[in-house]
């Protein structure tokens, strides 16, 4: 049964950082491109960053660029984002997501197994 849990939301000050982490389980990790996405309150979930199964490939949606960055470490089968100078409107639940297509900029369609989200709150 393939497992996808997400870690490391929290309240954080504009300005402030956090380092989102996500673990899979019941995949071959290094033969997944990995994703994370972000829904808002009343919002439709979009792609925020993802990184194809090698690690040499990336995207970020325009917002985060230069703030957000994403890494994947295959031997502990573990996706990270470190985000950097957060804004509220980052404020979403984030969720992390595995698949075995990669397309840049990505297709939530092709992301098959997700986590359960956790949280992340910027204030101003």
């Amino acid at each position: 049964q393939v497992q996808v849990v997400e870690s490391g939301g929290d309240l954080v000050q504009a300005g402030g950082s956090l380092r989102l982490s996500c673990t899979a389980s019941g995949l071959t990790f290094d033969a997944y491109a990995m994703g994370w996405f972000r829904q808002g309150p009343g919002q439709e979930r979009e792609a925020v960053s993802c990184i194809n199964w090698s690690g040499d490939r990336t995207y970020y949606e325009d917002s985060v660029k230069g703030r957000f960055t994403i890494s994947r470490d295959k031997a502990k089968n573990t996706l990270y984002l470190q985000m950097n100078s957060l804004k509220p409107e980052d404020s979403a639940m984030y969720y992390c997501a595995a698949g075995r297509i990669w397309r840049s900029p990505p297709w939530v369609t092709d992301f098959d197994h997700w986590g359960q989200g956790t949280q992340v709150t910027v204030s101003s």
